[in-house]
């Protein structure tokens, strides 16, 4: 279930109720294209990434589409393996921050937004990790490594608009990395930063009074997903840009294997893979999720 965001922006956070073992929340949409409009724009009026809308419509230039065609808009979202009960998970590979929070009366919460990350040589390391610090406005002490990189920098940015950090920053426990806000919303969904997570300024505005200083913080890697849910196994694809699966088809193969164990133990036993299925889903890798086992499909 998507819940209505209390502050009524329409670019806000994606919030759900997490429920039993659902594990996939939301909804594709259509969006037509208009005159002059560009796919990161179409990315940025309903939450997305960059990655997210261009996988998702492979034959469109996302620059210049063509007016009047409709392209795919994935509000859809498959909690990855990695997933923390309380705090915050982000799938470099998916270029997408969780947030669970406990509510009143026992629920458990879901937000979630897209993330630009590090670029190639400065990818975010995996692991666990605290929240160190928050801060409003916050100033960039550029680090020395990256002044050597890009010498025009100046030592210090203050706050403003020509700050990359934005107006907000939760700091990590190491490495010195941050998620935050960003001057550039175009670089959400794409491989921008020196190893920090961006997010659109409207999503970190509303994620920083959320999460408090000594959360957990759990960077994985998770290109391929697959999940059990209304009768069938799911699979889901991203780009592996960083090459770590040697064998991306028996990767997949593995993943839904796993997933029809998990659905033998609530009753449903003998799901057969569609290996055509699964292998086109592995050669396109859109990001959106596909039954491999053949079921009707996820409700919203």
């Amino acid at each position: 279930m998507l819940l209505p965001f209390a502050q009524g922006s329409g670019w806000a956070l994606d919030r759900y109720e997490l429920t039993g073992a659902r594990a996939i929340y939301g909804t594709v949409l259509k969006a037509r294209i208009t005159e002059g409009q560009t796919l990161l724009d179409l990315a940025r009026k309903f939450g997305i990434g960059y990655n997210q809308i261009t996988a998702a419509n492979p034959s469109v230039d996302p620059w210049v589409p063509e007016p009047g065609i409709d392209v795919l808009i994935p509000k859809i979202v498959v909690l990855p393996r990695g997933l923390l009960p309380e705090g915050i998970t982000i799938n470099l590979a998916e270029m997408r921050l969780f947030f669970t929070k406990r509510g009143s009366g026992g629920r458990t919460l879901l937000y979630t937004c897209p993330i630009g990350i590090g670029r190639s040589g400065f990818s975010t390391k995996t692991g666990l990790y605290t929240v160190r610090s928050k801060a409003e406005d916050p100033t960039w002490y550029v680090p020395e490594s990256i002044r050597r990189l890009e010498p025009d920098l100046p030592p210090v940015v203050p706050p403003g608009p020509d700050n990359p950090l934005g107006r907000y920053i939760l700091r990590f426990s190491r490495h010195a990395y941050g998620i935050h806000g960003t001057n550039r919303p175009l670089g959400i969904g794409r491989r921008v930063s020196h190893g920090c997570i961006r997010c659109y300024p409207e999503d970190i505005e509303q994620l920083y009074p959320l999460v408090e200083v000594g959360s957990l913080i759990n960077i994985v890697y998770e290109p391929i997903k697959a999940v059990y849910q209304d009768g069938s196994c799911w699979l889901q694809v991203f780009e592996d840009y960083e090459n770590r699966l040697q064998d991306p088809f028996s990767a997949a193969l593995m993943a839904v294997d796993q997933c029809r164990q998990e659905a033998a133990l609530l009753g449903r036993e003998g799901l057969k893979v569609d290996l055509r299925a699964l292998k086109q889903t592995v050669s396109e890798h859109t990001g959106l999720p596909v039954a491999v086992t053949g079921a009707k499909g996820p409700e919203s």
